[in-house]
């Protein structure tokens, strides 16, 4: 469904690339390609070898970069990131990448998920002296980098990953070297590949594709990556876990070509589908996706049960975001700016509506009620995740847990709610068969915010602390 809609808001998202000449470019391109990662803001940073330069700003990445910006940002190596804020407010002070400058060097820093325990290390740095100039989790580690040790190096920041815990995928950019690191368990996407001789980093892998890159391999948990002009060097900063993705990071956030950590997001959309096929079939005429992460649920759902698939629902891609508007009533009415239903397909039909996801409701009933505005029949509801009845604290803007129906209403009280005639979720094992392929380390998904199992948490019996839970 609609994100901006209906309350799950995408993280963030990184780039960066090193030993190519037109740095800068790529990294627009780069961004471009996952701009549905977040839509607030956007920045590149370069560096030429001898200093750093940045250039950032509110907005989408075309209207950031619609001018000549690419004159003033010559460079071999660059970093980039598009931002949604989940920590931080909005602003063109938090927009990234940061730039931090020293007598021993600058550092641009880029950042994709959120700091658990930042509230308390920004304490910890205040009472040390240190005066933060954003309201962003990301320059927390800034701080941590340089109390580490007067350089930036595998070892200042290495020190300085072992205090932060949360979810993240840092790249961090020097004049000579880029780093990038992913938290213990890996719950943020972060792949590495090549375009030629250049190194390219990513948070999703269609960014390759969109700069004609080769992927190489995923950033492992735990593992700090350091590239510069004498090659690739990998340091482990803590020790390797589990793996827990974010299980939305293949239900809603990432492009459906994209592959996360080693799956196709499409094809494990898709699985989900067939598996809501089998826990929960419907009598019904069609099925119909909601555009444009459910249309590949749909699909698998349709090829499970025989049933035609059928574009019931059309987009209107020309209409701007409307999750800015400042009341509910002005984002609900955005829905039938949107959206439209095709009177031609949906009318006389019992329908099969599949959605990814519900989190306040507000959106779904207005879809049901235009589907039967246009003649439905009767529409089922089949959502091919589990349903989401905790918030996250990791780096997507969830809703708190008295706003989100799931954790207020059963399947059968939701129904009555949005006006549908019934509503079922795809199961836990269900979203795991979809997803996960073996019993590697490297395979594993977060379900904190379905099941209320934090991968993460709050020790509040040891100052505030945070504890890894299942290691």
């Amino acid at each position: 469904m609609l994100a901006e809609l209906k309350g799950i808001n995408e993280e963030c998202g990184v780039f960066g690339i090193w030993g190519h000449e037109k740095a800068a470019e790529l990294a627009y391109y780069g961004l471009h390609s996952m701009q549905h990662r977040g839509q607030e803001g956007a920045g590149v940073a370069v560096s030429d070898g001898r200093e750093l330069k940045a250039h950032k700003g509110l907005g989408l990445v075309n209207d950031v970069f619609k001018h000549a910006e690419f004159d003033t940002l010559q460079g071999h190596a660059a970093v980039g990131h598009v931002r949604y804020s989940t920590q931080g407010g909005k602003g063109i002070d938090n927009v990234q990448p940061l730039l931090f400058r020293s007598q021993t060097g600058s550092m641009a820093l880029a950042h994709n998920g959120n700091l658990i325990n930042a509230h308390q290390l920004r304490g910890e740095l205040e009472i040390q002296g240190s005066i933060l100039q954003t309201s962003s989790d990301t320059e927390v580690l800034a701080h941590l980098i340089k109390r580490s040790g007067m350089e930036t190096t595998e070892t200042s920041i290495a020190s300085a990953l072992t205090r932060i815990k949360g979810a993240y995928a840092y790249l961090i950019l020097k004049e000579d070297k880029m780093y990038a690191a992913l938290d213990p368990i890996g719950m943020r996407p972060l792949s590495i590949g090549r375009l030629g001789e250049a190194y390219v980093v990513a948070s999703e892998t269609c960014a390759f594709d969109q700069i004609g890159a080769v992927f190489e391999r995923e950033v492992m948990p735990g593992e700090l990556v350091t590239i510069s002009d004498e090659g690739i060097k990998s340091t482990q900063f803590a020790m390797p876990r589990q793996r827990r993705m974010c299980a939305m990071e293949y239900v809603y956030l990432s492009r459906p070509d994209s592959d996360v950590n080693m799956v196709n997001v499409h094809a494990s959309r898709k699985q989900m589908g067939k598996e809501l096929a089998k826990e929960a079939p419907a009598n019904a005429d069609i099925v119909v996706g909601v555009p444009d992460s459910s249309i590949s649920a749909a699909i698998g759902y349709a090829e499970e049960t025989g049933l035609p698939y059928e574009m019931g629902i059309i987009k209107n891609r020309y209409v701007g975001r409307t999750f800015i508007q400042p009341s509910q009533e002005l984002r609900e009415q955005g829905v039938r700016m949107k959206l439209s239903p095709v009177r031609g397909i949906v009318e006389g039909k019992s329908i099969v509506m599949i959605d990814d996801s519900i989190v306040r409701g507000t959106t779904s009933r207005r879809i049901v009620q235009m589907l039967k505005e246009a003649g439905a029949a009767e529409v089922h509801v089949r959502i091919a995740s589990p349903a989401i009845q905790h918030p996250c604290y990791y780096g997507i803007d969830m809703s708190t847990r008295e706003e989100l129906i799931a954790a207020n209403h059963t399947p059968e009280g939701i129904s009555d709610i949005i006006g549908a005639d019934s509503v079922s979720y795809l199961s836990e094992a269900g979203l795991e068969n979809a997803i996960l392929k073996d019993d590697s380390l490297s395979q594993g998904i977060c379900t904190a915010c379905m099941t209320g199992k934090y991968p993460v948490t709050e020790d509040k019996d040891n100052n505030k602390e945070m504890s890894y839970i299942g290691w």
